[in-house]
């Protein structure tokens, strides 16, 4: 198959690449010409495992080619995947303005067209989307005498750090459709993924992937108040949860229910915002829902007491992104904690593999660059330069490296592990206490 991807951030990259790889042509557009001389480079525009290696590979093969004239790659294509992001406002409202602007340049592009034409959204969206943004924007660029148009909807379930196995073995592929054609199409599209096909209606689509992202914020929250409950009992936090997880038969999956620090990134604190706004909008309860957040909060204001009650000025910081293997900031629990230390006054040290201001291109350079400049400048690439710094190491996600960190440090040196993988004596009341009244 022919296919165009519109946006070539983390979701469109590795959609991209892998399609190319499975033996399709691919057209990637973006209008960040870093990104897309990159990837005709042959190069990843984004820190991600193998991405380097594969996109070079489908580049040399002439099966991916980026470009930012969306116009020419419509036209050398039949089927168009819309990855644009979709921020969140400060209120929780999403917003679907790069979806619009990509439905009208395809309208436009789809004037004088004979062959039917099928768009289909892997963005985050809230139900109606796809119909009321893309296809209404489409339509109105378009006009009356052009082609066929098809919409669907196939959200993706890739994790950054492991999206091209994800993209290769998913928990299943979702194709909303209310046409079989655009079934069909994405049949053919995805015949070269281990998954299987789940076929539904386009906002019943759209909502599963609000629904998955926020049931995850919530294992997350969920794991780290039955961890600070299990270190206040006297129990072993990892154990407990390693143990409840082993109960398959409610559907109840082991990913995330790891007791560690608080989560960010991209999509769940974002999607939360937006489930939550568009239930106030419909006047619908969620209790739980609106826990999530708060809870989350107070993990990381839970940390950053942890870290001033030693008292010690020198802090080390091992790991920024919001998880490992990836150069994500957006909305990084660890910024939101270095921040707070810096506004104490203490002298920090950060050591991050993946987030070099040299690799970071696109939405993440603007973001360190404008938003937390302060936190760029006590960035180091030298692991023994935070070994010597810190009175205190703080380790904010499992690595390699904050292994070696740990095994280096000397008796003098405190550390507090967020992740709960090198040190386990967070017990704060004693078993005897705790007899006293069970």
């Amino acid at each position: 198959m022919n296919v165009s991807v519109f946006g070539l951030g983390y979701v469109g990259c590795v959609t991209a690449a892998c399609l190319a790889r499975n033996g399709h042509y691919v057209f990637g557009v973006d209008v960040n010409l870093d990104k897309v001389d990159m990837i005709n480079d042959g190069r990843a525009p984004i820190v991600e495992p193998a991405l380097d290696d594969l996109i070079r590979t489908v580049v040399a093969a002439g099966r991916l080619r980026a470009t930012p004239d969306g116009t020419a790659a419509v036209k050398a294509t039949d089927l168009a995947l819309i990855c644009v992001g979709t921020p969140g406002h400060g209120h929780g409202q999403p917003s679907f303005d790069a979806i619009a602007r990509v439905g009208e340049h395809i309208g436009r592009s789809l004037v004088g067209r004979r062959q039917p034409f099928t768009v289909v959204l892997r963005s985050t969206a809230l139900p109606g989307t796809t119909e009321s943004v893309l296809l209404a924007a489409i339509q109105r660029t378009l006009g009356d005498g052009g082609p066929e148009v098809y919409v669907g909807c196939n959200p993706e379930f890739m994790r950054e750090g492991a999206s091209i196995h994800d993209f290769d073995h998913p928990p299943f592929v979702l194709i909303g459709a209310e046409d079989p054609k655009v079934t069909g199409q994405l049949r053919e599209m995805y015949a070269g993924v281990d998954g299987e096909i789940v076929r539904t209606s386009i906002r019943s689509a759209e909502l599963v992937k609000y629904a998955s992202n926020a049931f995850h914020g919530l294992k997350v929250c969920f794991a780290n108040e039955m961890g600070d409950m299990a270190d206040a009992l006297g129990a072993d936090a990892r154990e407990v949860m390693r143990i409840f997880a082993l109960d398959r038969k409610l559907n109840i999956s082991p990913a995330y229910l790891k007791p560690g620090f608080a989560f960010g990134g991209s999509c769940l604190p974002k999607d939360v915002r937006g489930l939550l706004w568009a239930g106030r909008m419909q006047d619908v309860d969620t209790p739980v829902l609106s826990a999530i957040l708060p809870s989350n909060e107070r993990q990381i204001r839970e940390a950053v007491d942890r870290v001033l009650a030693f008292g010690r000025r020198r802090i080390s910081v091992i790991g920024l992104a919001f998880k490992p293997d990836t150069d994500d900031l957006r909305e990084s629990p660890m910024v939101t904690l270095v921040e707070a230390l810096i506004g104490k006054g203490l002298d920090v040290r950060v050591f991050d593999r993946s987030v070099a201001l040299a690799r970071l291109v696109g939405a993440n350079r603007r973001y360190i660059e404008h938003e937390i400049p302060h936190i760029a400048s006590i960035l180091t690439d030298r692991l023994d330069e935070v070994v010597a710094h810190g009175e205190v190491v703080v380790v904010g996600s499992p690595s390699d490296d904050a292994r070696q960190v740990v095994e280096r440090l000397s008796g003098t040196q405190d550390i507090v592990d967020l992740t709960r993988t090198y040190v386990t004596d967070r017990v704060r009341t004693r078993p005897a206490e705790v007899a006293a009244w069970t």
